[in-house]
């Protein structure tokens, strides 16, 4: 079993290995690529093996259950694409004269040692190892988002470091009062931060302790995420970052903080009762829901507005996990998934566009549609599956939270989310309309697209819109893995 969790591990460290060996070449080009098809099948045959309870193995560090295998199926998914457009994209960016041979090779290293630091963390048997490997992220991203090295960039990934290191701090702080409370609770050290352990054990943890060290990890795994209110880095990072790394970022990094969330909302329901942790995260859903919506409307930069997309996303899903239902719990998985799906191709769209008009300004990709179809339908096709239109996933995902939410007598909660989401609605229909059918600017300063969008980048697109469009029309497949994840957070 220790090797089949290695895997998904093993295959983008091999991939990095590559990248660091021989540099980016034409033999490790589509290394990442080929390591994320690893991953994701990886991800499927855990998904299987996952029904007949979890599995551990590399000294008890890793541990698979149903819902993590279920999220080693979303990084798979979001990396697949993500890396099957990398090569254009860098080729591009290497002839435009914005990144050199050893950028190359750096950028193949680090997004690989990414994609596997987040499946560290879904893997981890710990909060502890969960915790490391959420940090490794931040440290790896960081240099991902200055990739071009401007100004802007370096201020980018220096916000994102500082507001992503206060969170990890707070969420460390939880960790360290939570292994308080499970020692007193005598639990042996050597499991006081095993998931397993701590649940079973979460009814004799002290209530004071745990109801600060709960507060702390919702807002240490919560800046990550994206949620309100340290939020402020994801915007800057998502303008300044690759289009790759972005969809990585905001497909699946922000959902990969979100899983801490749920797996520590599963020991607090038990310890304090469900009324605690869903407050908290009804505030932080409102609030996150509010700042992307009020945010939206003055809008000017299509990059910053994918990434407020992604803020309202993350409130979301942070309503359904408040909600707590099989309904609302199984709704916030599938729409993890579909999110992820849907954002990432959204940003490798956004990428193209930016390469070619040089500027992530609205009206500088004025008629988009005349100028570069597949671009254009690309991206339209990402928004109208992010604003919840059918057949895509997020559709079917949107209302199962709200349903649940009604059903749980939450809609008051429910109704002033969805008010707000009218606004997000309204503004992102608006920009995205002036993006796609607005005049071209003419002249001089004309922005000229490539005669036809790389094969990889297209394909890229199509993968992940078709993929996201098949799981709204039938998620009978992943209906038993949903089933048995939302049982493993404790939903009724």
């Amino acid at each position: 079993m220790t090797f089949v969790l290695i895997v998904p591990v093993g295959a983008p460290v091999l991939a990095a290995g590559a990248y660091a060996a021989l540099g980016w070449r034409r033999g490790t080009a589509w290394s990442g690529a080929v390591a994320a098809a690893v991953l994701l099948a990886a991800g499927v045959a855990l998904a299987v093996r996952s029904a007949d309870g979890p599995r551990t193995g590399l000294g008890g560090l890793l541990s698979v259950d149903a819902l993590s295998a279920f999220m080693l199926i979303v990084i798979g998914a979001v990396a697949l694409p993500a890396m099957l457009a990398s090569p254009a994209y860098l080729r591009a960016e290497q002839a435009a004269g914005h990144a050199t041979a050893g950028d190359l090779r750096r950028y193949g290293v680090l997004t690989q040692a990414f994609v596997a630091a987040m499946a560290v963390a879904v893997l981890a048997a710990s909060l502890g190892v969960l915790w490391v490997a959420v940090e490794a992220t931040t440290i790896v991203t960081a240099f991902l988002v200055g990739h071009r090295r401007t100004r802007n960039a370096t201020e980018a990934a220096w916000k994102y470091v500082v507001i992503c290191s206060t969170g990890i701090a707070l969420a460390f702080l939880g960790i360290a009062l939570l292994h308080l409370a499970a020692r007193h609770a005598h639990v042996p050290a050597s499991g006081a931060l095993d998931w397993t352990r701590l649940t079973a054990h979460a009814a004799q943890l002290d209530p004071g302790v745990t109801r600060i060290a709960v507060a702390l990890l919702v807002l240490g795994f919560g800046a990550k995420a994206g949620l309100a209110p340290l939020h402020a880095w994801l915007p800057d990072a998502h303008s300044q970052a690759p289009a790759p790394v972005s969809a990585l970022m905001s497909g699946v990094l922000l959902s990969v903080a979100f899983y801490a969330v749920l797996r520590v909302k599963v020991i607090a329901d038990v310890a304090l009762g469900a009324g605690f942790a869903r407050m908290l995260l009804l505030i932080v859903a409102l609030a996150s829901l509010t700042l992307a919506a009020l945010l939206l409307l003055a809008q000017r930069d299509y990059k910053r507005m994918l990434a407020y997309s992604s803020i309202e996303h993350m409130g979301l899903l942070a309503l359904g996990a408040a909600v707590g239902s099989r309904l609302a719990v199984t709704a916030v998985l599938l729409h993890i998934l579909g999110h992820g799906l849907a954002k990432s191709a959204a940003f490798l769209a956004s990428g193209q566009i930016q390469q070619a008009v040089g500027s992530s300004r609205i009206d500088a990709a004025a008629g988009l549609a005349s100028r570069a179809p597949l671009v254009a339908g690309g991206f339209g096709a990402a928004v109208l599956a992010l604003l919840g239109f059918p057949p895509f996933s997020l559709f079917a995902s949107e209302i199962g939270i709200f349903r649940a939410g009604f059903a749980a007598g939450l809609g008051w909660a429910v109704t002033a989310a969805l008010v707000l989401l009218l606004l997000v609605t309204a503004s992102l229909t608006a920009r995205t309309g002036r993006m796609l059918l607005g005049a071209p600017k003419t002249g001089p300063g004309a922005a000229t697209f490539p005669s036809r969008t790389p094969a990889a980048v297209a394909s890229a697109l199509v993968l992940g819109l078709v993929a996201c469009a098949a799981i709204g029309v039938t998620v009978r497949p992943l209906h038993p893995l949903l089933d048995h994840a939302a049982a493993i957070l404790g939903a009724h």
